[in-house]
């Protein structure tokens, strides 16, 4: 059977843009593969609002990610992408980032350049490494993916942002986009443009696959997939729409529930036990039923 990042590098080989709602936890995942899109992304923020409750501002470990994903990652059948943030400290840090990354799971990951602790792309006060430090971070996540294929064990797909666009301009961003592709990476990720034209002078500059970050009342204008094709990108994430409707349809369920009323909108429970496996269940525990097994304590034979 074909592997995760072989699946998700045919994905990008294919036509057209490819729309990747991000998920937080298990659940979420398997309503994104459930509605027919074929990949996502375990948003970094979304993953620290889901489980900790905290902004995304480095608090969450690796550790952390990596289990939260390995979760992610068996709900699914479609790629996840993961969210390596910086790599968690030196190449030989990044390199193990890339490994349990792909122990977990994921089809590929993103490592991106700006200081630890890092910061939600769309929010001040980031902070980014220098060129060197940059490139190098990219050039061993990539080691780390060459050398797991030639060992024959999962490569994954690197993704490698760069956030200079806010900190030095656009034309630092580009270049570390292209030294980032010269590095190794599949898919490059300029976070954060701030207009369309930006958005188009990025993906002209440079090679292979882009990725866009559609964040809702983000710093990058949301724009159709049909346009964020023309400009050239291959993924379009978002990372917060399904966190954003989730927070919104819970706050008003409780406020109902807090003035006596029917929460509305609910989803049917026959619906929810589905998504969640319980006919599935039941039939695979029906195969291991042992005849005659009414629950009396008999331990004849023991």
């Amino acid at each position: 059977m074909t592997d995760a990042a072989d699946r998700l590098r045919a994905l990008l080989d294919g036509p057209g843009l490819l729309v990747m709602p991000c998920c937080f936890d298990a659940l979420s995942a398997r309503l994104i593969e459930r509605a027919g899109f074929p990949v996502t992304f375990m948003s970094g923020f979304a993953t620290a609002a889901a489980r900790l409750a905290l902004p995304d501002t480095g608090l969450v470990s690796y550790g952390e990610m990596v289990d939260h994903g390995r979760a992610i990652c068996a709900a699914v059948s479609i790629p996840v992408i993961g969210d390596g943030d910086t790599g968690y400290g030196n190449a030989v840090n990044v390199k193990r980032t890339v490994r349990g990354f792909a122990a977990a799971g994921f089809a590929g990951v993103m490592i991106e350049d700006q200081e630890w602790p890092k910061r939600c792309g769309h929010t001040a006060g980031k902070r980014v490494v220098g060129r060197d430090e940059a490139v190098m971070r990219v050039r061993a996540a990539c080691d780390a993916r060459d050398a797991s294929a030639a060992d024959g064990g999962p490569a994954p797909v690197i993704v490698a942002r760069t956030d200079a666009n806010a900190t030095h301009g656009l034309d630092e961003a580009m270049w570390r986009l292209r030294a980032f592709a010269d590095a190794g990476a599949e898919v490059l990720f300029p976070e954060a443009p701030r207009s369309e034209d930006e958005m188009a002078r990025l993906c002209a500059a440079c090679p292979g696959p882009k990725m866009a970050n559609m964040v809702e009342q983000g710093v990058t204008p949301v724009l159709p997939p049909a346009r964020l094709q023309e400009l050239g990108y291959t993924l379009a994430a978002y990372p917060l729409t399904l966190m954003l409707a989730a927070v919104r349809a819970m706050e008003e369920a409780l406020s109902a529930l807090k003035d006596g009323r029917p929460p509305p909108g609910l989803a049917d429970f026959t619906a929810l036990r589905d998504i969640v496996g319980f006919a599935d269940y039941d039939a695979e525990a029906d195969r291991y039923a042992v005849p005659g097994d009414g629950g009396d304590g008999d331990q004849e034979g023991l």
